[in-house]
Formats: structure tokens, C-alpha cells, sequence
């Protein structure tokens, strides 16, 4: 499965997208598994994570990345610096 990530999308775009109306999720420095029931695509607004597919190469994101995740993806969330993250699902 292909976790897109866009680094540093323009404001035109982000705006587009409508993400300064999504929610917000926050996390401290932590490690678990997860599970994509339905795509997300988020935005990140602060920190630095590594994502790890089951059976796949880890995918280093952080602050100023768009990314989407497939919907049936599980994965690894490995947070080094708090996230802040704008989110939407489906």
C-alpha cells in the first residue's frame, strides 16, 4: 500500500483542500500500532515521525507534510517529537 506525501504543499492547495478547517490530533513522544480503517489524509503542523507499513521500508514525516494513508493500511507510528497534526478521514 502507498502512503503518498507531499512535501511542503503550497498554500493554494492546502486551502483547497480546506485543512485549516479540519480537526487538530496531538501526541506526545510515543510508539504504537495502527490501523487505517478508511483513508486519512493529514497535515502536519509540528513534529517528526516515522512510519513504518507492515512489511514495508520506514517513511520518515514531519512538520509541513501532507500525507494520505491508504485505508486498510497497518503501521507502526514512531513519534520523536510531538505532533500537531490537522486531519481528515474519507
Amino acid at each position: 500500500m502507498v502512503v503518498a506525501v507531499k512535501h511542503d504543499p503550497s498554500a493554494a492547495e492546502l486551502d483547497a483542500l480546506g485543512v485549516r478547517d479540519w480537526p487538530i490530533w496531538e501526541k506526545g513522544v510515543s510508539r504504537f500500532p495502527w490501523s487505517y480503517d478508511e483513508e486519512e489524509t493529514c497535515y502536519l503542523l509540528e513534529g517528526d515521525v516515522v512510519v513504518t507499513p507492515d512489511g514495508e521500508e520506514p517513511l520518515a514525516i514531519g512538520k509541513g507534510d501532507l500525507v494520505t494513508f491508504p485505508a486498510g493500511l497497518t503501521c507502526t507510528w514512531e513519534i520523536r517529537v510531538a505532533v500537531r497534526k490537522r486531519y481528515r478521514f474519507g
